[in-house]
């Protein structure tokens, strides 16, 4: 008999943003901001494996050696092809499912990642469940949940936004895919708390000196951005790049 799906979490890292080069290595609090999303993965309930998916460009060199220092696994690939990078982390690491993570969220909930996983283990007929379906979270708690054979479908089409964004082409067609969203009320969608303007450091470093070094869960983040709203609002103006 078939055991229990095999769900890892695969986290995209370079180091060569265009509006904040170097953000995912840089220190926050005791460790840099990819140690933070490592070790929220590593934290999650039902998650075999974690992987980070940089680039073999030479830049990427010092994420690959943060990521394996933090206890992740690491595949290398193509630097603007992220969907390959994720299908070599599939090849390297066999999963059923894999966690879409990115490296600039480092206040990353592991409660909301177990939630997600759970919410698939319940339902593994979905394709495609995540917490930015519906958006009621606040930018930076970011977590998408694939089926790898829709991974795979998707890399048959050779080039396309999905390339880069590795799951675009899968929640924009419902009719094909099977979607699924966690929400929450009231939303927090207007707050930021993730990391590619200066502005938005400013508010990260503030919310570890009030929260501490480790994971305070979204709804502490939240309550703590409601109750400063000088806090929230040092990155208020600071608009998402559209993919």
């Amino acid at each position: 008999m078939r055991g229990s799906p095999t769900v890892n979490v695969v986290i995209q890292a370079r180091s060569s943003s265009t509006r904040l080069p170097g953000k995912v290595l840089r220190r926050l609090g005791d460790r840099s901001v990819l140690g933070w999303v490592v070790r929220a993965a590593r934290a999650a309930e039902g998650v075999a494996a974690v992987v980070v998916a940089t680039s073999q460009d030479p830049e990427d060199d010092a994420v690959a050696e943060e990521a394996r220092r933090h206890g992740a696994r690491v595949v290398r690939g193509p630097l603007d092809d992220v969907l390959a990078r994720f299908l070599l982390a599939c090849d390297r690491y066999p999963a059923d499912a894999v966690v879409r993570l990115t490296a600039d969220c480092p206040l990353l909930d592991p409660a909301l990642l177990t939630q997600l996983v759970a919410l698939w283990r319940s339902q593994p007929d979905l394709d495609y469940v995540s917490t930015t379906l519906v958006r009621t979270l606040p930018r930076g708690f970011d977590a998408e949940l694939v089926r790898v054979p829709v991974l795979r479908d998707q890399a048959r089409q050779p080039s396309g936004p999905h390339r880069e964004h590795v799951t675009c082409g899968v929640y924009a067609d419902p009719q094909r895919y099977a979607c699924a969203g966690l929400v929450v009320a009231p939303g927090a969608d207007d707050l930021r708390v993730t990391l590619d303007t200066e502005e938005d450091w400013a508010l990260l470093e503030a919310l570890v000196a009030e929260l501490g070094g480790r994971p305070a869960g979204w709804r502490a983040v939240v309550s703590v951005l409601r109750e400063r709203t000088d806090l929230a609002a040092l990155n208020a103006n600071v608009r998402q790049k559209a993919v």
